[in-house]
C-alpha cells in the first residue's frame, strides 16, 4: 500500500521542478560587443555574438571567465571584465526609480561613445553604452576626483630609508628620542589638491539613467547667443519669449528670447552657475541684447520657466526663477559630491517687454561672491575714492 503510493507520488515530486525551476546567476554585458567562445585558449572558435546590455545566465565561474548562456541557449566564455554582477545592475535600475520623476536642468549631446556610471568616478561601475551624437537629459551636476585612488596614493605611508648593513658593534643610543615619522620633512612640498571633473546624472531617451562625464558632451545653447558667453561656458538656456521681427529669416519671423545661466570654465565648482542673464532681440538693430545680468551669485538648477498674470494690463507674463546660496550654508553629500544648499533660497522675476523685474515673496538683497582679486580692486577702489 505504502509503496504504491510513494510511486503514485512520483511523477507529481519530479513535475514540481518544472513550476519552480532552479534560479541561477545572472549577469549582463557591459562592454560594446564581445563574442561567446567555445573554450578558454588562446585558439577558440566564436559561438555567439552579445552587445551592450544582454543579460546572460551563468553557468560556470572560471578564474577570469564566465561560462555563460544567452536566451537562445548559445553556450560559451566571456571574460568576467566584459560583463556587470546581479547587483551593479541593481544599482542602475535603483538610479532609473529614483529619478524618473527628476525635473530636467538642461539638454546635452554626447561628443562620442560614453557610458553611464552608477556613481561619478572614472573607477564606478559602468553599464549603458550611449552612441555618439546622443541626446540626454541632465538632472544634477557633481563633482569627483579624476583619479579615485589619489587621496589613497596620497595617505600610503611612505617607505622608511634604506638600513645600512650591520654590524658587531652596537649603535649608539641617541640623547635625544628620534622625531615622529609623520613630522614633515624640511622644505617638503604639500601634496598637490585632487583633480576635480564635473558629472552630470543625465536620462536618456529610453529612460536609462546613470552618470555621464561632463567633459564629454556639450550643454544644448542656441548658436546665436553662444557668442555672447564672454569666456564662460553655457549652463542651461531656455526660451522665455518670442517676438516679431518682420526682417527676421526665421520661420514666420517669429524670434524667441532667451534665459541663461553660466560659469566659469572650471570644474569641482560649489555652485552651478554664477551668472544668469535674458537676451532680448532689439527690434531696432535687429539683434539679441542682453536686458538682465546678475553676477556674481551662487546659483543652483533647475531654472524654472512659466507664465504669470500681468500685473496690469491683463493677460500672462514670462517668468523666471532659480535657487541661490550663501557660501555658508552648503551641504556635499559624501556619497555622490552633489553640492547643495542647506537652506535654498527661490529668487523669481518676471519679464515685460525687455524689462526684468524681482517678485516674489523673497525680495531680500542677494548675496554676491566675489573672487579675492575683485574685493582687492573693490577696496583699492574705495581707498583712494576715500582719500
Amino acid at each position: 500500500m505504502h509503496a504504491t503510493l510513494a510511486f503514485c507520488l512520483l511523477p507529481f515530486l519530479f513535475g514540481c521542478n518544472r513550476f519552480h525551476p532552479q534560479q541561477h546567476e545572472v549577469v549582463y554585458v557591459s562592454a560594446r560587443q564581445m563574442y561567446l567562445r567555445d573554450r578558454v585558449a588562446a585558439v577558440s572558435n566564436r559561438v555567439a555574438a552579445v552587445s551592450n546590455g544582454q543579460q546572460l545566465q551563468v553557468i560556470e565561474r572560471g578564474r577570469r571567465f564566465l561560462r555563460v548562456k544567452t536566451e537562445k541557449n548559445e553556450i560559451g566564455w566571456i571574460e568576467d571584465h566584459a560583463v556587470i554582477d546581479a547587483k551593479a545592475y541593481a544599482a542602475f535600475a535603483l538610479l532609473a526609480d529614483q529619478h524618473k520623476n527628476d525635473p530636467v536642468a538642461a539638454s546635452a549631446t554626447l561628443r562620442d561613445d560614453l557610458y553611464m556610471h552608477a556613481l561619478p568616478g572614472r573607477d564606478t561601475d559602468h553599464f549603458y553604452l550611449l552612441a555618439g551624437n546622443t541626446k540626454v537629459q541632465l538632472l544634477a551636476r557633481a563633482s569627483a576626483s579624476k583619479t579615485a585612488n589619489q587621496a589613497m596614493e596620497q595617505a600610503r605611508p611612505r617607505p622608511k630609508p634604506a638600513q645600512t648593513a650591520k654590524t658587531t658593534s652596537p649603535a649608539p643610543v641617541p640623547a635625544t628620542p628620534p622625531p615622529a615619522l609623520t613630522a614633515p620633512l624640511p622644505n617638503q612640498p604639500e601634496a598637490p589638491a585632487p583633480v576635480m571633473e564635473d558629472w552630470w546624472l543625465a536620462r536618456d531617451a529610453q529612460g536609462h539613467i546613470g552618470w555621464l562625464l561632463g567633459s564629454r558632451l556639450d550643454v544644448d545653447a542656441p548658436e546665436e547667443i553662444a557668442g555672447y558667453a564672454e569666456g564662460q561656458r553655457i549652463v542651461g538656456a531656455w526660451r522665455i519669449a518670442t517676438v516679431i521681427d518682420a526682417q527676421s529669416l526665421n520661420p514666420n519671423h517669429e524670434v524667441p528670447e532667451y534665459v541663461t545661466v553660466m560659469a566659469p570654465t572650471k570644474s569641482g565648482l560649489p555652485f552651478d552657475f554664477d551668472q544668469v542673464r535674458v537676451f532680448t532681440w532689439s527690434l531696432r538693430h535687429h539683434r539679441y541684447e542682453t536686458a538682465f545680468r546678475l553676477h556674481p551669485i551662487q546659483g543652483y538648477l533647475p531654472v524654472r520657466i512659466s507664465s504669470q498674470p500681468a500685473s496690469s494690463g491683463g493677460g500672462s507674463v514670462p517668468t523666471f526663477s532659480f535657487l541661490l546660496a550663501t557660501e555658508q550654508n552648503l551641504s556635499t553629500d559624501p556619497a555622490t559630491g552633489i553640492t547643495r544648499p542647506i537652506h535654498p533660497r527661490t529668487v523669481s522675476y518676471q519679464m515685460i517687454d525687455t524689462q526684468v523685474k524681482r517678485i516674489g515673496p523673497d525680495l531680500a538683497p542677494i548675496p554676491t561672491t566675489r573672487s579675492p582679486e575683485d574685493k582687492a580692486k573693490s577696496a583699492k577702489t574705495a581707498k583712494k575714492k576715500h582719500k
